[in-house]
């Protein structure tokens, strides 16, 4: 595993010193930076807090080919676990193919504490837009993508997000958390009747009260600021019923939010290992959605 750098209190200048130094020499050679999200401890939403360190690996794309916009990848796993190669660098490598900088986040499982995958989500956005300057992002076109268990996450942070606290002495906390689109493939996105019960097992519990399957099931929680989406799925998933994306898509056109459903009439969960005509499909029109919205618009 390669380091991951936090900062200290006790030697906080020195530490973001050595951060800045260490990320200015990886984009000069062009390997990915690898840093933690939290600084000193990471918190349990609870106002408990525990020591971890939660990575992200940010993988910025050739500056000729940089488009300004970056998209936090949230990978699947059922809430027991991370697909960080599958769905998460390889989504990064494609996206940064295309001049999009990508940001694989291994976000804390929940392990008994809902608020983990959250809080954690709703940190690395608020870090990528702290970081936008010096790895040349625009911060208005700061996405989201979450594939399985991951795409809940990131409906999670499409749905619950604030606009940062600018009173905070920490400055990544006084940015806004709320994503600038989503991009959602094969979601869980409801913990209600029809969903994928593993994922919510490992979320909320084997009792979850109504409150809490309710706060979510992020169908039902969508507003008029709900980000933009576009949601990808087989009516043939067996693990995670197409419903899941229907569900979601309703809700996001029934509150006048920009959306694109590319439902396929067969297909399985995960799409053929990442290969094969879904995949491809799914890739390429996620491209053109986010061109036609100007979400690629090179930045010089």
């Amino acid at each position: 595993m390669q380091p991951i750098l936090t900062l200290r209190r006790s030697s906080r200048a020195l530490a973001t010193l050595a951060a800045i130094t260490f990320s200015i020499a990886a984009v000069v050679a062009g390997e990915p930076l690898r840093l933690s999200i939290w600084p000193d401890e990471a918190p349990l939403g609870d106002g408990m807090s525990e020591k971890v360190k939660v990575p992200i690996t940010v993988h910025l794309p050739e500056p000729g080919l940089a488009t300004g916009a970056a998209v936090v990848i949230c990978p699947g796993g059922g809430y027991g676990g991370r697909v960080v190669e599958g769905e998460g660098h390889g989504i990064a490598r494609w996206l940064n193919a295309h001049g999009i900088a990508g940001v694989v986040l291994e976000y804390r499982l929940p392990a008994g504490n809902y608020h983990r995958p959250m809080l954690d989500a709703q940190r690395a956005i608020r870090v990528v837009r702290s970081h936008a300057a010096e790895w040349k992002l625009d911060p208005h076109r700061i996405g989201i993508i979450g594939f399985s268990a991951g795409g809940h996450l990131a409906s999670t942070a499409g749905t619950h997000f604030d606009a940062g606290n600018d009173k905070s002495a920490d400055p990544v906390e006084r940015q806004s958390c709320r994503p600038d689109f989503m991009v959602l493939v094969y979601p869980v996105i409801t913990m209600g009747e029809k969903t994928h019960g593993g994922s919510r097992k490992n979320l909320l519990g084997a009792s979850p009260t109504a409150e809490l399957m309710e706060l979510f099931s992020n169908e039902k929680q969508v507003t008029a600021k709900t980000p933009p989406a576009f949601l990808t799925h087989a009516r043939t998933d067996a693990v995670v019923p197409v419903a899941h994306s229907q569900m979601f898509y309703e809700a996001l056109k029934a509150k006048g939010v920009p959306a694109e459903f590319q439902e396929f009439p067969k297909g399985n969960h995960g799409y053929n290992g990442y290969k094969g005509e879904e995949w491809d499909a799914w890739q390429k029109r996620s491209l053109e959605w986010l061109g036609e919205r100007g979400l690629l618009k090179v930045s010089r």
